[in-house]
């Protein structure tokens, strides 16, 4: 009876942690990343140094976890990467992933080697270790603060934590073996690389296209769908594993190759994944923390802080820097990116390598990471927010994004049903404006359902339902929270054909005499770029109007405010002096109406 107990009270903590585990995610937009230490030191106090007294020494099993936890974690990152949105800095961030965590591992190397008193190949091992960067710290991180990075600084660290661990474990895996054997030749070393990492990349493209014509040509029951996606992440890790390819690259494509397809179910895929990485995340660091040993630790305490100290001081920030110099990155985007390079749960998993095959010093290298990581997090994390705002990389947001429910319709992928409550400051509402690729479909107000036209005007409160297709159903949010305020555009900067944002088509046409619908005469240049882009509006960005192109000159308040009009090279070229005067005069006419000067 009492081994029946056992299992009872082992079934009993678990259900507690899981649940404890939910509700931390509540904590987690608070707290962020930091918060994950509390479940390292609940697995500290649980075990045999803490008043827990629970012996755990089973490194196979933490092993096992770590890289089923690890490799949800990266198909989740795919899963979530929309390639257009990391094409653009694919160079720099394969740099980083490959060159950056060797140049980081070189350099820490010298102070592990005598802070330690290690050999060349132990030091380096412990550089390769605490080398990658943690992907789902540092994005727990940077939503948790409420932070929107720079489209090219987030796109950057978003592609290089999620490619940056398989090198690294590649890098520990191949000194672990010279460590092992004793010798390793550099010929040998470049082969195995480039075979993990051509083969890993063409078991995660096949597996995941696979992945996608299952989602859409077999009828699975309603629920399973989530469960499927996540399981066959699994089986494409493992497959390249025993290929012996790279099973973390491998999962790793396969999520951005799914979750760049249109698929069946693609918004409970997320959701599901996202709260079994948070899960995953935390039985990974109770089980690490039970690894841990305090009095072990405190022998090696004062060297692994100085090892954390030169990683986050010197070797990253320097690599970062060696890495990103061929690219446009001014020094502001490389020292926030630098300072944003989160040790986590994969130095530790990393580290859990060389105690799995039995190394001598293997205990020195865990504890040393375990240190590294308890400092990255409490020095980097708490700090990235005050870093991103005194380098200009990134704008706090001025709300989060709203509730968004997402229904999926059965019979085709190209459309999904987007629920949004109407908030009587929303652009919506004041405006009311929606995305010209997506079509309001049902009203719920009181507890009834309306047509768009029974339940006109809509009302602050009301619920409304649109047709949108699911890669653009994030994109609707900034039309449901509330306007930020907008400035109006200081007038020296509006020149030679440039106005503000607040013109309407209509005035447009007078002068110019292109043709625009009577129903969208009254649209401002503003909502007219709100309408017919598929993202929130960026400087630069362009739209055609008739004969004319607007571009996008100033945001202010998440809002055009300044537009340049490009006229036709033909009408340029052919266009006589006195009529481009006339049109200036025009111009400066009707910015002289709206600014009151």
């Amino acid at each position: 009876m009492a081994s029946l107990d056992s299992v009872s009270i082992a079934i009993l903590l678990g259900a507690v942690l899981v649940m404890a585990g939910i509700l931390s995610s509540l904590l987690a937009l608070r707290f962020g990343a930091p918060l994950l230490l509390v479940f390292l030191v609940i697995g500290m106090l649980a075990g045999d140094s803490g008043p827990g007294q629970l012996g755990f020494d089973d490194v196979r099993t933490t092993y096992l976890v770590g890289s089923v936890a690890l490799a949800l974690i990266l198909f989740d990152g795919g899963l979530r990467t929309r390639f257009q949105s990391i094409r653009a800095v694919l160079a720099p961030s394969m740099v980083l992933a490959t060159a950056g965590v060797l140049l980081t591992a070189l350099i820490t190397a010298p102070v592990a080697k005598y802070a330690l008193d290690l050999n060349w190949a132990e030091a380096l091992l412990v550089g390769a270790v605490v080398a990658s960067t943690d992907a789902a710290a540092v994005f727990l991180l940077v939503h948790a603060q409420g932070l929107r990075l720079r489209p090219r600084v987030g796109a950057t660290l978003e592609a290089e934590s999620g490619t940056n661990d398989p090198f690294a474990v590649f890098l520990t895996l191949m000194l672990v073996e010279l460590i092992s054997a004793g010798h390793n030749s550099a010929w040998h070393v470049a082969l195995e690389f480039g075979r993990e990492a051509v083969l890993g990349a063409v078991v995660g493209v096949l597996g995941g296209r696979l992945v996608v014509l299952a989602l859409n040509r077999v009828a699975l029951p309603q629920g399973l769908h989530a469960p499927f996606v996540a399981t066959a992440a699994l089986v494409i890790f493992g497959a390249a594993q025993i290929a012996h390819a790279s099973g973390f690259l491998a999962v790793y494509l396969a999520g951005i190759i799914i979750g760049n397809r249109p698929t069946r179910a693609h918004n409970s895929v997320v959701t599901f994944l996202d709260a079994a990485t948070w899960l995953a995340q935390i039985v990974m660091f109770v089980l690490l923390g039970l690894l841990v040993s305090p009095h072990r630790l405190m022998s090696s305490v004062v060297p692994a802080v100085l090892v954390a100290l030169v990683l986050m001081l010197v070797a990253r920030p320097l690599a970062v820097f060696l890495c990103l110099a061929p690219f446009r990155f001014n020094w502001r985007e490389k020292v926030f990116i630098a300072w944003t390079g989160l040790r986590g749960a994969v130095a530790i998993f990393l580290a859990s390598i060389p105690m799995l095959v039995g190394l001598s010093k293997a205990y020195l290298y865990f504890d040393v990471a375990f240190v590294v990581v308890i400092i990255s997090l409490l020095l980097q994390g708490w700090t990235l927010a005050a870093a991103a705002r005194r380098l200009h990389v990134a704008l706090p947001r001025s709300d989060r994004g709203p509730r968004r429910v997402e229904l999926d319709l059965p019979g085709q992928l190209e459309q999904q049903l987007v629920g949004y409550s109407v908030r009587p400051k929303s652009l919506y509402f004041r405006r009311g404006l929606v995305p010209s690729w997506s079509k309001p479909t049902l009203v719920i107000r009181d507890q009834h359902i309306l047509s768009p036209a029974e339940a006109d005007p809509v009302l602050p409160g009301d619920y409304i339902y649109l047709l949108a297709p699911p890669e653009k159903a994030e994109a609707l949010d900034r039309f449901f929270v509330d306007m930020q305020p907008s400035t109006a555009p200081d007038p020296h900067l509006l020149g030679d054909f440039v106005v503000s944002g607040e013109h309407t088509l209509g005035e447009l046409a007078e002068i110019y005499g292109i043709a625009t619908d009577a129903e969208h005469a009254g649209l401002t240049l503003a909502d007219y770029f709100d309408v017919h882009l598929d993202h929130a509006p960026k400087e630069g960005a362009t739209l055609e109007l008739d004969s004319i192109v607007l571009v996008a000159r100033s945001i202010s308040g998440g809002r055009v405010n300044v537009v340049g009009l490009r006229l036709p090279e033909e009408e340029e070229k052919s266009a006589p002096l006195t009529g481009v005067a006339s049109l200036k005069r025009k111009l400066s006419e009707m910015w002289s109406s709206v600014a009151g000067i």
